[in-house]
């Protein structure tokens, strides 16, 4: 009798081990119930961790997340959903999550259109400084006078200032669009107005610019975004 205690204590104990899981795997797809519709936007952002993944184009998605955290799903276009993780012990969710589209009525605004991640990420590859010298090459060897003045006259050093600052603006307007494709899909929060300013406080380096993955690019803006804010609490009411 006392050894079928042990083995029944035993049991209950290995039991309730397993009733606990650290993480949960939650799989699923959305779906419009009014037409099909191919999701190539679909992004499922973990509101608790601030982390987000990209679904698939048929609508199905899979993310590893913890019990009681609140995942976000959200399409261009739709009405964003919510959903917790449960805590009852399964470590596998599979679900369908049901959207609906979006009808506001907006007053007038200055509407910026938003790019998609495919564009924004082959303008960041294609990034680069227009040349400014009128003479190289061959030429040089042709007119080696020429080649001289272009290279320390003031109106060859104004050029260069001028397309440096062009330069500049190209790479600050793309961040720009990344960061109304960020806001749209709540993986960041910052109001348009407030662009400007955290682009030059962001200061990104080109090379990152051009070769970060987009989750690399998500976690380094979010990450200075939270600096920025503890900065400025007066505009985010951080108390």
């Amino acid at each position: 009798m006392k050894m079928i205690s042990i083995i029944s204590f035993l049991i209950l104990f290995v039991s309730a081990g397993y009733g606990q899981c650290e993480e949960v795997f939650l799989k699923g797809r959305v779906i419009d119930t009014t037409e099909r519709q191919f999701y190539y936007n679909l992004m499922v952002v973990n509101q608790t961790t601030k982390q987000g993944v990209y679904g698939r184009p048929n609508g199905e998605f899979s993310v590893y997340a913890r019990p009681g955290d609140r995942i976000g799903f959200s399409v261009k276009g739709y009405a964003k959903d919510f959903i917790t993780i449960p805590d009852n012990g399964n470590c596998s969710v599979d679900t369908t999550i049901y959207l609906s589209q979006r009808l506001q009525i907006f007053e007038e605004v200055v509407v910026h259109p938003i790019k998609s991640l495919e564009d924004i990420k082959r303008e960041r590859e294609e990034l680069s400084q227009r040349e400014t010298r009128t003479v190289t090459g061959v030429s040089v060897l042709e007119s080696p006078i020429t080649a001289l003045y272009e290279r320390f006259s003031k109106k060859a050093k104004s050029r260069q200032i001028v397309a440096e600052m062009e330069h500049q603006d190209n790479m600050d307007q793309i961040v720009k669009e990344l960061l109304r494709v960020y806001v749209s899909y709540d993986v960041v929060y910052l109001e348009e107005d407030e662009f400007a300013a955290f682009i030059h406080f962001l200061n990104i380096d080109e090379h990152f610019l051009k070769t970060a993955t987009e989750y690399e690019l998500i976690v380094y803006i979010q990450g200075k975004l939270e600096h920025y804010k503890s900065l400025h609490p007066e505009i985010f009411k951080i108390e």
